[in-house]
Formats: C-alpha cells, structure tokens, sequence
C-alpha cells in the first residue's frame, strides 16, 4: 500500500462506492489527485461551483477541476434536441479513486448553477455552434 502525506478522503462504507480506492493506493505510479477530495473539499467545490455566475467563471473551474483532480467536467449539449436543461450533460469523468457520491453532487450543483443563469447556458448552446453563429 502507498504512503500517502496529504490527507486523502476516507473510504466508503463497503458496496456503498465503486471509486476502487484500494487499488488506487495499491499501485505506487497512480495518479492520487482524485482522492484529495476529501469531503470538506467537497463542499468547498460545490460552495465555488454554487458562486459560478457567468459561463468564463465556468470555463476556469472547469480548467482548476483538470489540474486539481485530474478529472474532466464534460459540460455539452445532448445528442437530441436541447429544449430544457436537461438536454444539456454534465458529466463528472470516471475516474479510480473518484467517489461516486462526488460524481453525482457536482452535476448536480452544476445544473442548478445553469437553472439560476439562463445566460450560461446560452453561452454553452453558442460555445457549440447551436445558434448558426460560425456556420452560415
């Protein structure tokens, strides 16, 4: 088992997560960056996510997200025709290490940031060429 200097989050009760935490520690090349969400950082994330209020405070948090963790936030426009917010998907990449509790929470936080601005979501709609402005 690797030795770890940073706190790191405690596990899951058993059956209750998949982030295979035990495999991560095991391996002494993995890459530890998922686990230092530990769940006071949790709710730090989901307080900064919460303070997003437009789509370029977005974009950054989306970038400290990847250098921080190591995990992608996909934020995009479905496959179907987007007529709510649902049609929009925010996924938290799966990652070894990334409890399934953090993959739930921070789409999540993310919607209700797009339901408080409608204008981020216009921006991601746009961001994706859905309103014609690159392709005429």
């Amino acid at each position: 088992m690797q030795q770890v200097s940073i706190p790191i989050r405690t596990e899951c009760p058993p059956g209750a997560c998949v982030c295979e935490r035990e495999i991560l520690l095991a391996d002494p090349d993995a890459d530890l960056r998922p686990l230092r969400l530990t769940r006071t950082e949790e709710q730090k994330l989901i307080e900064r996510i919460d303070a997003v209020a437009s789509y370029d405070d977005l974009k950054r948090l989306q970038e400290r997200i990847r250098a921080n963790l190591g995990v992608e936030l996909k934020i995009a426009p479905g496959p179907n025709e987007v007529r709510t917010l649902r049609g929009i998907l925010i996924v938290l990449e799966d990652r070894p290490g990334l409890c399934k509790k953090v993959r739930q929470s921070v789409p999540a936080a993310v919607r209700r940031v797009l339901e408080r601005h409608p204008g981020i979501t216009y921006a991601i709609l746009d961001a994706h060429d859905l309103f014609g402005a690159g392709g005429a």
